[in-house]
């Protein structure tokens, strides 16, 4: 067994745990990243937001196309799969060879040991890979062990695909079926729905809670719900039951209204959420777990404050740009001698659905305040005025704006429709400055853009 004595070690080499691992190296700290699949970057970039995002983006392309005939655009026009798999490889590819070019700068300060991690005591940890163990002692530990797919315990959950399936470096699933049950209709399963619905499959989504995106504010899902494609069938509150083979694919045993029903499809694709992995250990070292994740305060430090947990681990805020300020929190915390120097807001994080259309939020939102006990004013921008908007032809949507009574302080935001994705940015960092509608009014945001809707929305109220 190799041993070495560092500054930092990070179990993880993700979101939650590079970020840190840089600013710490290049301010002369000496770190060590662990990580089973040796590699950095994480789950979004093996299987997750990039490779998912870089097929999407195919099928956006195509379905703006073929809604091109009243431009002028004319032609057979075809889309082929595999080559949308292709261009998800060569994004994986591209960002994998620049993560390897950053870690080698850094030589060696920071350096990245492949194997399974496991704490042995507050500060130190153990690493077996396939080149032996290795024990690593440390004066600060950042948990940064991300998350992985649920599958639920029902019979047949073998035979369904993941988004792993679809997503991965090399994925499973190579050509698309000609039909698919997605079972659970949080973002996964709408975004997984919505891209293969565009290449030509036959979708149908079963979910058991009685509204999509269940944990998400019901009135902003409930419009997402009215602006999706009608011919992806959205079956609420749809238990399932059991999955089994057919001579055709799969049929799904389920229960709803009582009643039990089965439907059948060429493949079945199990999206019902993500857990948060936990290296063995944490009790070793003192850190208190509570529902299945180590608690952290606002630093991101938990129980032990030189042990750190940021990021999908902690299952407070699961993204991948979530993870990556979370880690920067861990790390001004490390440089200044594991005190609480950095705050990270969970209040002002964006999220994104990217179905068709795409759906996203930050902040406050109005059923949220409603349960605190206050209304939130309200102003909307609907995108059928929006020039961007009309440009493209998708008129659907809108971006609306929630501001505290009294003093217009902008508190959250939606855009459901063109671009947003792109707009909730805008939003979320006038929330995190907390901008006032007349702040936002005095802005000049350009035209044609959809984001002079910011603007539009806030001059309704001053």
């Amino acid at each position: 067994m190799q041993e070495l004595t560092v500054d930092v070690v990070t179990i993880g080499a993700g979101g939650g745990a590079y970020p840190a691992a840089f600013r710490l190296a290049r301010s002369g700290s000496r770190v060590v990243m662990t990580d089973p699949k040796g590699v950095m970057s994480g789950n979004c970039l093996s299987e997750g937001c990039v490779p998912s995002k870089a097929v999407r983006e195919v099928a956006q392309l195509y379905r703006r196309a073929r809604a091109g005939e009243r431009m002028g655009l004319h032609g057979q026009l075809s889309v082929e799969y595999p080559g949308a798999l292709a261009h998800k490889r060569w994004v994986q590819d591209l960002r994998y060879r620049q993560h390897a070019e950053e870690l080698q700068a850094l030589d060696p300060l920071l350096r990245l040991i492949t194997g399974e991690a496991q704490l042995l005591d507050p500060h130190t940890v153990l690493v077996d890979g396939p080149e032996g163990s290795w024990r690593l002692s440390a004066r600060s530990v950042v948990v940064a062990s991300g998350s992985d797919i649920t599958v639920p315990k029902i019979p047949g959950a073998e035979l369904c695909l993941t988004s792993r399936d679809l997503f991965a470096l090399e994925p499973t699933l190579l050509a698309v079926p000609d039909t698919m049950l997605v079972v659970g209709a949080g973002y996964i399963g709408l975004e997984a729905a919505g891209i293969l619905h565009s290449f030509g499959t036959r979708v149908e989504v079963l979910e058991m809670e009685d509204q999509i995106l269940p944990g998400m504010d019901r009135d902003f899902a409930a419009l997402l719900a009215a602006n999706l494609d009608p011919e992806i069938q959205v079956r609420l509150g749809s238990r399932v039951q059991s999955v089994e083979a057919t001579p055709e694919g799969r049929r799904v045993t389920y229960v709803r209204e009582g009643k039990v029903h089965t439907a059948e499809a060429h493949q079945v694709l199990m999206a019902v959420g993500r857990h948060p992995v936990l290296p063995p250990g944490l009790a070793e070292a003192g850190v208190e777990v509570e529902a299945g994740r180590p608690r952290v305060n606002h630093s991101l430090q938990t129980s032990v404050p030189h042990i750190y947990a940021p990021g999908d681990v902690n299952g407070r805020s699961m993204l991948f740009h979530s993870a990556v300020r979370q880690s920067l929190v861990a790390a001004g915390c490390i440089a200044a001698g594991d005190r609480a120097a950095d705050h990270f807001d969970f209040q002002a994080v964006p999220t994104t659905v990217f179905t068709f259309p795409e759906a996203a939020y930050v902040g406050l939102l109005r059923g949220e305040a409603q349960r605190q006990g206050f209304e939130l004013h309200e102003s909307a921008y609907n995108f059928e005025e929006d020039s961007r908007a009309q440009i493209l032809g998708e008129l659907s949507g809108e971006l609306r704006l929630f501001f505290a009574p009294g003093s217009l302080r902008l508190m959250g935001g939606w855009v459901i429709g063109v671009d947003a994705a792109q707009l909730i940015g805008e939003i979320g960092v006038a929330v995190a400055a907390g901008l006032t509608a007349d702040q936002l009014a005095r802005f000049p945001d350009q035209h044609p853009m959809a984001q002079e809707g910011i603007g539009k929305a806030a001059r309704r109220l001053v």
